[in-house]
Formats: structure tokens, sequence, C-alpha cells
């Protein structure tokens, strides 16, 4: 589970109260798509001696403070090796990372930022995606972060439709002296999707 100062350290501080917030995804698989997850697009076959895996979708996820408004977005693939290691040989896309939260003076800020995908790891209903920032709200938190092109990485879990809600947990950015995330490294789902849903094929 992320703790709240790890997640707060996700967008930085919003205005002068330092309010701040944390971000997420889930998903699904084959056989384990939610049933209100959108419906893929069928994937190219794989050339021989290598498996693919795709993760798309969109979904607001729960958060522990009240007004806010926090969705995440992924288009992620990655091919594998079918005889080697689960790390992918290749990985590709983009997940966008929305968070609308209200100000203590009753206005309300944006954030938002878009991560290239530089590793996707799947298995069972299980994914983590993670990527280094590419495009940034202008003149939001995240601007620092984009100059040093940051790594973020979001884990995903469905469970099903008999198994309760699918979850995501999300890394945050880097805390001072942490230095970068490492490649396809995220926490655990522990945050509940709320509308929405993933879908996930694993490698095949």
């Amino acid at each position: 589970m992320i703790s709240w100062n790890r997640r707060s350290s996700v967008l930085g501080a919003l205005g002068a109260a330092g309010v701040a917030a944390a971000l997420t995804a889930t998903l699904s698989t084959n056989s384990w798509a939610a049933a209100d997850a959108p419906s893929p697009t069928a994937p190219a076959p794989a050339a021989s001696g290598v498996q693919t895996s795709h993760l798309k979708g969109w979904a607001r996820m729960d958060f522990p403070v009240p007004d806010n408004d926090i969705q995440v977005t992924v288009d992620a693939h990655a091919t594998f090796d079918a005889h080697g290691s689960s790390t992918p040989t290749r990985s590709w896309g983009t997940f966008r990372i929305y968070h609308r939260a209200k100000m203590p003076d009753g206005s309300w800020f944006t954030n938002w930022g878009v991560l290239a995908v530089d590793c996707l790891t799947t298995g069972g209903p299980t994914a983590t995606v993670t990527g280094t920032l590419t495009k940034v709200a202008p003149g939001g938190p995240w601007e620092g972060m984009l100059r040093n092109h940051d790594r973020m990485g979001i884990s995903f879990y469905v469970a099903g439709k008999h198994g309760g809600p699918g979850r995501i947990g999300l890394s945050g950015g880097p805390g001072p002296g942490d230095g970068q995330l490492r490649k396809c490294m995220a926490p655990a789902a522990d945050a509940r999707i709320l509308k929405g849903g993933y879908t996930l094929i694993d490698k095949r």
C-alpha cells in the first residue's frame, strides 16, 4: 500500500495550501476483462517465438480525500521472447494522469501529465506499466519533473466479474534524493476503481 506522504508527492503542492494528490489506474485481461471495460482492438498476430501483451482503457480511481477527481487513461503494448524472461523486449504506448482538486478557497485546480511507456509487464489479472513524462499542464507542479523526464509506475489488478472491484497502485514521483524509479516497477494495486475499466490481453 502506498503511504499518504508518497501519494502526496506525486502531484506536488497545489497552491499555497499545499493540497496534493496521487494517481493510479486499473485493468483486465482476456478472461479477466471487467464487465464495463471497452472492447479491445484485436492485436496483430505476433511473429513466431514472440509473445505480445496489451493494456488499454480509462478509469476514475478512489481517493481518500473528498473533492478529488483522479483519472487514468492507458494504451500500452509490449513484446516478449516466448522462451526468455518476463522482461519485455520492447514496450510502447502512452498513459495520461488527470487530477482535479478543490482548493480551500473553493476554486478548482487541474493538473495532468502524459507519459511515454517504457515497460509493460503482465501476468494473469495483473499488469505493471512505467513511463517517463513527455507533456504536463502548463504552470503546473510537474514542470520540474518534465525537465528531468521523471518516471512513474502504475500497477493494475482485475478480480473478474464476481471477485470484487478492480484496483490500481501508483508509485508517485521521486522524492528528494530518491533517484529515478526503475523500469517495470510499481507498488501494489490498492486503490479501487470507481468508474470505467481496462482491457488487458496477457502474453500470447
